[in-house]
């Protein structure tokens, strides 16, 4: 039975070959990556798997293996870029010219901030605790208000009468605070102050602050306000600093204060001696 079989199997190996022919040939006019280079017709033996390649030859090529990646290309700017180096403007060759301002484009541009809106019962802001750097001079509360309507006394000014010369700005400034006595002060200015002085219409009470500075002669009067005629009363009956030099004869110059004394020493001299002197009595 081996027999026939035998010859069967030699009689195989040219068709087989053959056809390996046939198909490696249509192989190599496809696009396929597995090819036949060399088919051996002349051998005598068949693996399971199929026909057995030379040691030397492979019966078909390998899949070509991938190709390797590729580093990644840099980004290419518009324009080359060196944070050294500024280019300066390119200016016109003629001079330049200056042009008008365009009209603004409305009239709100040109509008002034509002007023502050005062209510109609309004009389004055209160300022507490006043202090008066000179005669008509009120500072507190962060204003700085020069009452309105009269020339103020500065601190350092001298008036002269019958040719005696006195500091009559010290003088007003004096009375001026005694009139004050830190009560509150309401003078006619906004809600909010600022570091610029302002002049305004400020009142005790009852009293016109302005009106009492002038009648008492401690302000003069400002030309065409509203106390002319009290500044001509006040310099007609010699009031304030129209006044003569105030009298200080019967005022008693300020005593000397006293040296002060040297502490009790705890000796004494005796006959040339120096013992320890008698200290007084612890008091009960």
């Amino acid at each position: 039975m081996r027999l026939p079989h035998l010859a069967l199997a030699v009689l195989m190996v040219p068709v087989m070959g053959a056809l390996v022919v046939v198909g490696g040939r249509t192989l190599k006019g496809s696009e396929s990556t597995v090819t036949v280079d060399q088919i051996d017709p002349g051998a005598d033996t068949i693996s399971q798997a199929g026909t057995d390649a030379g040691p030397d030859e492979p019966a078909t090529s390998a899949i070509p293996a991938p190709a390797a990646p590729q580093p990644p290309k840099p980004a290419v700017h518009s324009r080359a870029i060196d944070p050294d180096v500024v280019a300066p403007p390119e200016l016109p060759a003629g001079n330049l010219e200056r042009v008008e301002p365009r009209e603004p484009l409305s009239k709100l541009a040109l509008a002034m901030p509002p007023k502050p809106k005062m209510p109609d019962d309004w009389n004055g802001t209160k300022l507490f605790q006043p202090v008066a750097p000179a005669a008509g001079l009120i500072e507190a509360k962060g204003y700085s208000v020069a009452v309105s309507g009269i020339d103020v006394i500065k601190q350092d000014e001298t008036c002269t009468t019958d040719g005696k010369s006195w500091p009559c700005g010290i003088r007003a400034r004096t009375a001026f605070r005694a009139f004050l006595r830190g009560r509150a002060v309401a003078c006619t200015v906004p809600p909010e102050g600022g570091r610029d002085r302002i002049a305004a219409q400020c009142r005790i009470g009852k009293h016109d602050v302005g009106q009492w500075l002038v009648e008492n002669g401690w302000a003069r009067a400002a030309e065409g306000g509203p106390y002319v005629e009290a500044g001509e009363k006040a310099r007609n009956e010699k009031k304030g600093i129209f006044g003569p030099a105030p009298n200080l004869a019967g005022i008693s110059a300020v005593p000397p204060a006293p040296a002060p004394q040297a502490p009790g020493s705890i000796l004494e001299e005796v006959d040339g001696v120096l013992k320890p002197a008698a200290q007084p009595a612890p008091a009960e």
